[in-house]
């Protein structure tokens, strides 16, 4: 494939034909290399006034090696997807290590090494392409919530701010050659539409379209985003994009995001996705969970009908992607239903008129 809609259309007949794999927890894996602080620095930030350690998306930068390691090693894992590196590449999350200037660099560079890394592992099994997610991650502040419990208009940032660090990050991300745009682990809805209009005003001035991929969080047992929202009415809240796929990840382990995946398989006409992480954290915030049992949660979803793409976050790692590929790789996509048209609205639930 030597073009980008050659890719966007080959992920979309993947699609079509089976269940696709994202791959898994990033975090864990760069925690297991004891990296210091000076492997976060490198050369360009060796005087830099602020620690840098724990920030992992400028390794993008300083350590690419390792980056580029992970992503074969999650491709080679069984993977048809692999994000870039780049979750809290926005100058509003890079603003915590002074690093609003590198924002830029680290995006276009998490794309190019997701990109080298997908197209070699194509050239390698020209059946089974591979594709790069654009990470879209958060952010730090909300624009749902108050800061200050005192002052429920309080607001750390504007709509306007939020959308533009945004909007600096897709459009290097788009530049740097990603596939598809990932807005993942969404606490507050509005900080999602201000990243779904940045991408879609991308569009309006020319860049190609790219599949954007919605992937919320429910927080806790309450079936809920961080804004208050239900599953339903956070859907009903951002499918006007259009969504390549849309779905859940993070915060809850499999065996409790079920249900709610299984809400979305019956309202989304689209593809549906799931990454949960590998079980809740015991007392020392680890993940427990071994890849069999996370992948055996999978595959009922997958035999169920109600996934179209798998993978992991918090506490995975390859050989839970490679449990996971193997366990689900028979097993039939889920169709799409159709829905009869509708008003279909949402405030903190959701509402319809037929």
């Amino acid at each position: 494939m030597t073009s980008r809609a050659d890719r966007i259309a080959a992920l979309k007949a993947a699609a079509k034909q089976r269940i696709l794999i994202l791959d898994g927890s990033w975090g864990v894996m760069i925690q297991r290399r004891g990296l210091a602080e000076a492997d976060y620095r490198g050369q360009r930030f060796a005087d830099h006034k602020v620690q840098l350690k724990g920030d992992n998306d400028i390794l993008c930068l300083t350590r690419p090696d390792i980056i580029a390691d992970l992503h074969d090693q999650y491709f080679a894992a069984g993977a048809d997807i692999s994000e870039t590196n780049t979750f809290s590449a926005t100058s509003i999350a890079q603003g915590d290590y002074a690093l609003q200037g590198a924002v830029r660099d680290i995006n276009l560079e998490g794309a190019r090494l997701a990109r080298e890394a997908a197209d070699c592992w194509t050239a390698k099994t020209p059946d089974k392409p591979r594709f790069a997610a654009g990470s879209i991650g958060p952010l730090n502040v909300m624009l749902s919530m108050s800061s200050d419990v005192n002052d429920p208009g309080a607001r750390k940032v504007t709509f306007d701010q939020v959308y533009a660090a945004y909007r600096e990050q897709v459009q290097a991300l788009h530049e740097g050659g990603v596939d598809l745009f990932l807005v993942e682990t969404i606490t507050d809805t509005l900080n999602c539409k201000a990243a779904i209009k940045a991408i879609l005003d991308l569009e309006d001035e020319g860049f190609e379209p790219l599949p954007i991929w919605i992937s919320g969080t429910i927080t806790d047992r309450s079936g809920r985003t961080l804004s208050g929202q239900t599953v339903e009415a956070f859907w009903n809240s951002v499918r006007h994009a259009r969504p390549f796929a849309v779905g859940l990840n993070c915060a809850l382990g499999a065996e409790l995001m079920r249900p709610h995946i299984a809400e979305l398989a019956r309202i989304a006409d689209t593809l549906v996705a799931a990454y949960p992480n590998a079980g809740l954290p015991n007392a020392m915030g680890e993940y427990d969970e071994g890849p069999h049992e996370t992948a055996c949660f999978l595959e009922e979803w997958a035999k169920s009908g109600i996934v179209n793409i798998v993978g992991g976050c918090c506490g995975t790692t390859p050989d839970h992607i490679r449990h996971i590929a193997d366990d689900v790789r028979d097993v039939p996509t889920r169709p799409i239903p159709e829905r009869a048209p509708a008003m279909r609205l949402a405030g903190l639930e959701a509402f319809e008129l037929a």
